[in-house]
């Protein structure tokens, strides 16, 4: 299988324009990869089931088939923010649903060379943030119009497997990601006393940045019953926004942090089998992400866009899901799941994290997948992501006025996809 830069380059194009907005799970990466792994809250690292197992652990590529996978997934945020005590008039409640639905694509075929080798490829959003709030929060401070940002990850994963054993193998995939942002009314922000690059801050439309990285994976099948799988993404560092070296810390850096997995799928019954995965998520590791917002630090000249300058303060996270799925009839699978994630965003830091209130730490699932014909596949999933309010901790700096930003929000994410197995 021959992957050319002409069709990759489309498949980013497809991506970027199908969802011009993104969204924000755990932290701001997707809950699970693929509409089977979505309906059991994303466990996936030991159970590769569809062409996009290499979104979760590329070991999973030598196990699938020869397959092609197509879905699109609607999410639906509701974000909020709530400032109460400040000094300086910001007080109120703030709706940042101007634009509240998204749809994500995702795409994966796989082959099976021989009985050993497999190679895929997958194309999926892997994360991302939206915000936009008609009555600016920061309009107290002189920022003026409507202010959010979007931001959108698209991942593209070439991978290849090979089972060295006859019931374990390792994977290797390629990630080629392409990242976009935008954000706007945050000129109270885009002047030399706050910004190292006041003129690259606010209200450029959108940047776009890509970067390569690679993911590896190990599964092995310990008993007849009994599977394990490991998997391992490298940090991506990114191009730079130029566009917005005046925000994000190091002129303009974005950098995909790294994270890594463990799972286990264990065959309870012959119908029945759970699942469950631990991740880990290095936001921390990411200047732009984690670099806390500390006034006292931003007055000494560590201003935004320089390499200590604000981030959004996010912290390292664990998720750990479970899922299982019931094979009700031979074309009939029924699946669940439940997740829960450390909160990446600490009370004091809510304050510019009105712009990325990632604070969701539990979803729940549901889905199924029927197959009309032993060649092909129709697969639905629903997530509900448990709504969740981050109170602010000290997290207004007393030069803006004092007081405390609250975050809140919930998710409804709704996944179709069809398949075809050759």
């Amino acid at each position: 299988m021959q992957y050319q830069p002409r069709l990759l380059a489309s498949l980013v194009a497809l991506g970027s324009l199908a969802s011009p907005a993104a969204h924000a799970t755990n932290g701001y990466f997707f809950h699970g990869y693929g509409i089977k792994a979505q309906g059991q809250a994303g466990v996936s690292i030991a159970q590769p089931q569809d062409a996009l197992a290499a979104a979760n652990n590329p070991a999973g590529t030598a196990w699938i088939g020869d397959r092609l996978d197509v879905g699109a997934t609607l999410f639906a945020p509701d974000r909020s923010a709530e400032i109460e005590g400040n000094g300086a008039g910001a007080n109120g409640h703030y709706n940042g649903n101007a634009k509240n639905t998204f749809v994500i694509p995702e795409f994966g075929v796989s082959k099976q060379l021989n009985d050993k080798l497999g190679v895929g490829l997958a194309v999926y959003g892997n994360g991302g943030m939206n915000t936009d709030y008609r009555s600016n929060p920061y309009a107290a401070f002189g920022s003026k119009n409507s202010v959010g940002v979007d931001f959108t990850q698209v991942f593209i994963t070439p991978s290849v497997a090979y089972k060295f054993t006859e019931r374990q193998s390792f994977g290797i995939g390629l990630n080629v990601v392409y990242q976009r942002f935008a954000a706007k009314g945050l000129s109270a922000f885009a002047n030399p006393m706050f910004s190292s690059d006041s003129a690259h801050l606010n209200d450029h439309g959108h940047d776009s940045s890509t970067g390569v990285g690679i993911r590896l994976g190990w599964q092995g099948q310990l008993t007849d019953d009994l599977t394990l799988g490991l998997t391992w993404a490298s940090k991506i560092k990114a191009a730079k926004f130029d566009r917005y070296a005046g925000l994000f810390a190091s002129g303009g850096s974005f950098d995909v942090p790294e994270n890594y997995g463990a799972g286990l799928s264990y065959k309870l019954t012959p119908r029945l089998t759970l699942g469950a995965d631990v991740q880990e998520i290095k936001y921390g590791h990411v200047r732009s992400v984690g670099n806390d917002f500390d006034v006292q630090s931003l007055f000494a000249g560590n201003r935004f866009g320089a390499k200590d300058g604000p981030g959004f303060g996010w912290r390292d996270i664990t998720v750990y899901k479970f899922g299982a799925s019931y094979a009700l009839l031979p074309e009939l699978t029924l699946r669940g799941g439940y997740s829960h994630a450390e909160q990446p965003i600490p009370g004091s830091q809510t304050f510019l994290n009105i712009l990325a209130p990632g604070v969701i730490q539990d979803h729940a699932s549901l889905g199924l997948t029927w197959s009309p014909s032993a060649s092909s596949e129709l697969n639905l999933a629903y997530t509900h992501g448990f709504k969740k309010t981050v109170d602010g901790n000290g997290s207004i700096p007393q030069a803006f006025g004092g007081g405390e930003a609250n975050l809140k929000m919930s998710q409804d994410i709704l996944g179709v996809g069809y398949a075809w197995k050759f």
